[in-house]
Parts: structure tokens; sequence; C-alpha cells
């Protein structure tokens, strides 16, 4: 089968398109002829080694994946199911193993670069507004890099949780994005000081803040934050790992969570799955907006990463392939 390959980590980094042998699935696993494979913000850093999760070389990138299964365990998932589902890397392919209790048999319809949307940035999202920061209605909600995955999830989910939002984004395309997605206010962070624009549309202060950027977005963030607010760290797409002052922390009686969906979709595998549930069956009731992505072919993956990495993609990235007969 092809596969995108990384054999050295480098800056730029180093991908080649190879041909490698098919997986073979484990006792506990479905292996998926792969119809399309999305692209987090954390790939742009795993193929670099700057990510926490250094897999040894040479690996297959990519994480998440929406396909048909062609070899599953017995009493699972019947061959033939379309699932999406998370993997360990190896997702950049024409086939892949996957979990079989990550695999979530998908409506009948359903386009990749959606399914791709509510198996991974949505639960992300929703685990950290709704289960970490206790979310209220009536709440402000400030949404940085909300032109994104993660983001752009993080805008929707919270109206949906009726918060009010403020957003954050970059350049007259993804302000107007954001807006037709239903934030509230969104601020061109390129345009001026957002600081003080998130203070003038918030003099209180917002309750929570949902950060993917880190770095000095994070620290100036601390300056916007009401009483008993609580500061989501997501990630780190701006490079820099925040610093933290203390002291704005307790001035404000504030809390900082760390959020590593990830690893509490491996160590509680039935709220994951309840978290997933919740917003397929949120979508399907019309309940949220997404943003509509963007799919490149399989071939194209560079250029996407790059797209990813340069910060010129607006919503869900994802690469489409049909598999090895």
């Amino acid at each position: 089968m092809r596969a995108w390959q990384v054999a050295a980590l480098t800056e730029p980094p180093s991908l080649a398109l190879c041909e490698v042998e098919r997986p073979v699935p484990g006792a506990h696993e479905y292996l998926i002829r792969v119809e399309a494979c999305g692209l987090a913000f954390g790939d742009t850093l795993i193929v670099r080694g700057r990510y926490q999760i250094k897999p040894p070389l040479p690996f297959v990138p990519g994480s998440e994946v929406v396909g048909v299964i062609v070899e599953g365990p017995a009493g699972g998932l019947p061959v033939g199911t379309r699932v999406a589902s998370s993997c360990q890397q190896g997702g950049w392919a024409e086939f892949a193993r996957v979990p079989a209790r990550f695999a979530l048999a998908l409506p009948s319809g359903l386009a990749p670069g959606v399914a791709l949307a509510l198996r991974s940035n949505f639960p992300t999202s929703l685990y950290a507004l709704r289960e970490v920061a206790r979310l209220r209605p009536g709440e402000t909600v400030l949404v940085h890099a909300a032109s994104g995955g993660v983001g752009s999830a993080a805008v929707a989910l919270a109206r949906w949780l009726g918060a009010r939002v403020i957003a954050t984004a970059g350049g007259a395309a993804k302000v107007a994005a954001v807006k037709a997605l239903g934030a509230d206010q969104v601020i061109d962070y390129l345009a001026g000081d957002w600081v003080d624009a998130v203070r003038r549309h918030a003099p209180e202060g917002v309750d929570v803040v949902f950060d993917p950027v880190g770095g000095d977005v994070g620290v100036q963030s601390l300056r916007c934050l009401a009483f008993g607010a609580r500061y989501l760290i997501v990630g780190f797409a701006g490079g820099a790992i925040t610093a933290l002052p203390a002291n704005k922390l307790l001035l404000h009686n504030a809390t900082a969570h760390g959020v590593l969906w990830g690893e509490v979709r491996k160590r509680d595998a039935a709220l994951a799955n309840r978290l997933t549930s919740d917003v397929y069956e949120a979508h399907a009731r019309g309940a949220l907006a997404l943003l509509e992505g963007q799919g490149f072919a399989f071939e194209a993956a560079p250029r996407a990463l790059s797209a990813l990495h340069e910060r010129r993609s607006i919503g869900k990235l994802w690469l489409e392939t049909t598999g090895a007969a």
C-alpha cells in the first residue's frame, strides 16, 4: 500500500510517499481501508520531532481516519462498516489499524471532513468546555484560533451550551468565517490590541478562556479574566509554552486547567464515547454548525501540512484517499 512516511526529523519536515507493507490488525483492532485521514496541528509538530510524543523512526503520521472495515475481531462491527476512529499514528496511508473501542459507525452519507471534525475536534472541545470548565449558560467564553479545527468546534459548542462567545482570528476571511459560525464578537488579532478589544466587549472579564495557541497569547489572556474564571490550556500552536503568571490567577481567584484529550480518551473510554455520541446526536439535530474545511488529494500531504503550519487554512483539513483494492 501507499503511505506517507517520516524517516528523519528535519526542518522543514521530510515526508516521502512510499510503498510499505499493509498493517496487520491486532486482536482488538480493525483494519480499515482509509477514505480520508485528518490533519491536526500536532501533526505539524510530530513530523519535526517537536511534539511530546516521538514515534520511533520511520513512522507514518496521522491519528484520525475515516474508512471502511476490511478485517476485524469476531463479535465486533461487521466488515464493510464505514467508521471514524482515532489511531496511534499510521493514518496517512491507504490502510490503517484502529483500536476497536475507538471506532464509531457513521451515519449514512456523512461527508468525510464532517465525520473527522465530529470525531476529533468536537469531543476535544466539548470535554474542555463542559467537563473541565463546567461552562454554564450565560457565561462568556474567549476562544482563540477560532477559525481552526478545535477553535471553531469550541465556538459552535459554546453557543450550543448557551454561552456568549468572543473569538479571535487572524485576517478578514477568518473573521468572516467565525462570524458566520455564530460567535457574538470576533476580533482580528492582526488589526490591533486584541486584549483591549476583549475588555471592551467584556468589561467584567471572561469566564472561560479556550486557548490552543499558548505562548504570549496565553499570558495576555490572563489580563481578560473575570473573578473565578477558568483558563483552558488546549495546546501550543503558537510554538511556545505559556509561562503563566500565577499572580494573575490569584488576583482573579482563577484556575488553569490542562486539556489532554488523547490521554483522557485512553483512560476513560466510557466518557469518550459519551461525549462523541453527544456531538454526533447534536449535529444530526442541526444544533451544531461546522466550518466547511478543506480536503486535499492524498498526494498533496506536504502542501496540506504547510497550509496548516503556516496558518493559511480555515476549519478542518484532511487528505482524501480511497485506499487500495
